[in-house]
């Protein structure tokens, strides 16, 4: 007999090593769950070096029972969010049992409800500028960098608790060595004009180029479902963070009458280098990574893309994404890699999908962002 689920808000140093190493032991069943860096996650939590906790307040709560963690979850205010009703969870894991699962959102949702929140969505671990969703469909690949796995039995007990879908997120899966379509190809190798041109990221103005980036980021997507916009502290952030990963080539900006209106970026899938790490990146593991990222990578992912919203609704502005991707493709022709997921796209987000489908890439994947009332 077992009692029941203790839940312990994460304080100290030892209780958020735990709560990082977690889902590790929880998923060392699954072939595919590829444990994240600790270092990295670490990181990601800590106040001082997230540029997130600038403007959101975080608890992270672990569940325990008979002095054994079974699951942990966070629960996090938002001030960027436009609706002061709403409050977030995330980095929910926990072992098969509906318990557990209701104890870990009774204390989320009460410490929300206690900031004055009577909305929960999620799961976003900790933005939804990070991971973004529960996996509900493509549990038999791992993930790619810096998206989530689940265990099927997730989506059940999450729903158990009163969650009902807000949005589901996409993944779609490309095959490098397609060719485009022959209407894909004449329109992308059309006579374009002069003042239309694409060209790669210049490393020697990488924090200039970073900068760039993240305003036609921001101004694309700042209309969309649940935008939180970059800071300036979280660009810097990224750009430190992505350094390492950044293959020039690989980022394509396309620029009209001079002035940068669209980009994409297709890093390496740092899971598929860390997958044997079990999480460890000391004592040696740093330098297998730096060789295999050297070497390069079989697979990757393009997590940023975008169109400035004011050019995106002519022909030029059409053609664009297809530019940007036929740009990426030929860099990654240099490489090892072989298949790249486009992730993630909102599922009514038709424009981006059409684009996308059109130049063969397959939906493989589907994440679902929950929503809940907590009103008292």
């Amino acid at each position: 007999m077992t009692g029941r689920t203790q839940i312990v808000p994460v304080r100290t140093p030892a209780e958020l090593d735990r709560f990082v190493r977690l889902p590790a032991r929880l998923y060392a069943g699954d072939k595919h769950f590829v444990p994240p860096l600790l270092l990295e996650r670490k990181e990601a939590l800590s106040p001082k070096k997230n540029p997130l906790f600038e403007h959101a307040e975080v608890q992270l709560f672990l569940g325990v029972r008979d002095g054994r963690d079974v699951g942990r979850i966070s629960a996090q205010v938002d001030r960027l969010v436009q609706d002061p009703a709403i409050g977030h969870f995330g980095m929910i894991a926990a072992e098969d049992d509906a318990e557990i699962f209701a104890a870990l959102f009774a204390a989320a949702e009460g410490w929300l409800r206690e900031r004055g929140r009577t909305r929960v969505l999620g799961p976003f671990s900790l933005s939804i500028n990070e991971e973004t969703g529960l996996l509900i469909q493509g549990f038999d690949t791992p993930p790619m960098m810096f998206m989530p796995h689940d265990p099927p039995y997730a989506a059940v007990r999450v729903e158990e608790q009163g969650y009902a879908k807000a949005k589901d997120v996409l993944a779609y899966l490309y095959d490098m060595s397609r060719e485009f379509s022959p209407t894909t190809t004449r329109m992308i190798e059309k006579r374009k004009p002069s003042s239309l041109i694409v060209r790669n990221l210049d490393m020697k103005r990488y924090d200039e180029e970073f900068d760039t980036i993240t305003a036609i980021f921001n101004d694309a997507w700042k209309d969309n479902w649940s935008f939180i916009p970059f800071t300036e502290a979280e660009i810097r952030h990224m750009a430190r963070s992505l350094k390492p990963l950044i293959n020039p080539d690989l980022v394509a900006i396309v620029e009209y009458n001079g002035q940068p209106v669209a980009f994409g970026i297709t890093l390496p899938n740092l899971n598929e280098a860390i997958a044997d790490f079990g999480g460890r990146l000391l004592p040696f593991n740093w330098i297998k990574l730096l060789l295999r990222l050297k070497r390069g990578t079989r697979t990757g992912r393009v997590p940023l893309m975008g169109v400035k919203r004011t050019f995106s609704a002519g022909i030029l502005g059409a053609m664009a994404p297809f530019l940007v991707i036929h740009s990426m493709h030929k860099g990654a022709a240099k490489t090892p890699m072989q298949k790249v997921e486009m992730s993630w796209i909102l599922e009514d987000n038709l424009p981006m999908r059409h684009v996308i489908e059109k130049l063969g890439a397959v939906a493989y994947k589907t994440y679902r962002v929950y929503e809940k009332s907590i009103a008292t």
